[in-house]
């Protein structure tokens, strides 16, 4: 690493100089706060121009009398050119969230808005059905929500933008034409390329114009693979610990906070085969589970590779010496360091014991050898530094 300060688990633009996004950005790596990356670089250029052209803009409704009217209708006098806004996408841990907080600081306009995605949801939901409820928006509701969303924040950015929810993907089509018709600027970071957003959802062909609404409005930034910051924290750090005690949670805790931004973790499912592989707890694409939750349940290879590609880093507490008394479970966790090591999956574990004696059974002595193997691996420098393969 460049600088020990790269290590910190959020970087504060809170106090980085005046200025356009590069040129903030360039101050925080002069700083040693982070590294410079030519992907973020490239980014912080393109947001400069959107700061430029965003400096004093104001939402307007369109033109006309009635609200109908104002919203088939033309702009008024003024600013006619609506800026395009800004999709970022990559992994997590590519500086996306930084970004945002870069152009944030430097947007001159004075109703902005930074929320996160699901936060915003929630929100549109509750005032489309106030206004149902109310019947305030006659036959457009959706355009009565715009305006009063737009009252407020003449530029939105989203974090996180994610659609897993047939509720979200429903509405947003209208909603976002609705706020675009008003001239509202929207900045959105994503781990998912647009075309990627509500794969595989139900009735995604009623979301498809959605997707292509993004793209008509929003320049589409791509920060690449590159190097996962967060993850880049456990180089050099030890992620196979024994023996699986109370110091050893504690750590596990600490590791899941630095990889994860400290993000509370929330309830999570991977779909496997039309099917939810519920995941207890995850944030910011790492997930933890006990062993009993990935071992001692009727999971097989699919189940595993699905969680392996979903999710950059799993920490599992807790994986005890196994015998044959728990044949199914090491077959299990055999299947399970497969699916990770595949994948370049981050594995962080609180285990009984060092992984050669982890298995005092007979069963599966020989093809624990490879599992020996891979989880001396996956330990090793090395092998954190490399990039999950989703």
């Amino acid at each position: 690493m460049a600088a020990d300060a790269a290590q910190k688990l959020t970087v504060d633009c809170s106090a980085v100089p005046d200025g356009r996004p590069s040129e903030r950005y360039g101050a925080l790596v002069k700083s040693g706060a982070i590294n410079a990356d030519p992907d973020q670089e490239a980014a912080a250029r393109q947001l400069d121009g959107l700061a430029d052209a965003v400096a004093g803009w104001r939402a307007r409704s369109p033109k006309g009398g009635g609200l109908v009217r104002r919203f088939l209708g033309g702009w008024d006098a003024g600013k006619a050119e609506v800026p395009r806004g800004v999709y970022m996408y990559g992994p997590v841990g590519r500086g996306k969230s930084m970004l945002m907080d870069l152009f944030f600081g430097a947007a001159e306009v004075e109703h902005k808005r930074r929320v996160h995605f699901h936060e915003f949801m929630q929100e549109a939901h509750g005032l489309i059905h106030h206004i149902r409820k109310r019947g305030i928006g006659g036959e457009m509701p959706f355009a009565r929500a715009a305006q009063e969303i737009a009252r407020e924040a003449h530029l939105l950015c989203f974090d996180e933008m994610e659609v897993r929810d047939i509720a979200d993907a429903m509405i947003l089509s209208r909603l976002f034409t609705a706020l675009f018709e008003r001239g509202v600027i929207v900045v959105a970071t994503s781990n998912r390329h647009p075309d990627e957003l509500y794969k595989n959802g139900l009735q995604r062909d009623r979301f498809l114009p959605f997707i292509e609404l993004l793209k008509a409005r929003l320049d589409i930034v791509d920060l690449g693979e590159g190097t996962d910051y967060r993850l880049d924290r456990l180089v050099g750090r030890k992620v196979y610990l024994t023996p699986a005690d109370a110091e050893a949670t504690a750590v596990l805790d600490h590791l899941f906070a630095e990889m994860t931004g400290g993000a509370e973790p929330e309830p999570d499912a991977v779909i496997v085969h039309g099917r939810e592989m519920p995941v207890e707890r995850s944030a910011k694409g790492v997930a933890r589970f006990a062993f009993e939750d990935l071992c001692a349940k009727p999971l097989g290879p699919a189940d595993f590779l699905a969680l392996a590609k979903r999710y950059r880093a799993v920490v599992i507490d807790g994986i005890p010496t196994m015998t044959d008394q728990i044949r199914d479970q090491a077959r299990r966790f055999m299947m399970l360091i497969d699916a990770l090591y595949e994948r370049r999956t981050t594995l962080v574990c609180s285990a009984a014991d060092e992984p050669e004696t982890l298995y005092a059974g007979s069963d599966w002595g020989f093809e624990f050898d490879r599992t020996v193997s891979r989880l001396m691996e996956m330990r090793s420098e090395d092998y954190v530094s490399e990039p999950h393969r989703p």
